[in-house]
């Protein structure tokens, strides 16, 4: 799963030796926390957030065949 959100973002912003993935794991639960470089935040965000929108979509889809939920948060 942390594979797809790292393929995605990576894809996204310009400095990618910036980007940090954290994955915290719960017994139910998995936090994504991802950090980018200042510039690359508002590539990865997007316009009224809905790029950020579309991103934590796409990974409650993948953590629902897992049966698991997800949670991407985007720290600055």
């Amino acid at each position: 799963m942390k594979d797809i959100l790292e393929m995605i973002i990576l894809n996204l912003v310009e400095n990618k030796e910036a980007v940090e993935i954290k994955q915290v794991d719960g017994e139910k639960t998995i936090v994504f926390e991802v950090k980018v470089a200042d510039g690359d935040m508002g590539r990865i965000i997007g316009k009224q957030g809905r790029l950020a929108k579309s991103i934590r979509t796409v990974m409650k889809a993948v953590a629902l065949k897992e049966q698991k939920k997800v949670s991407v948060e985007f720290i600055g």
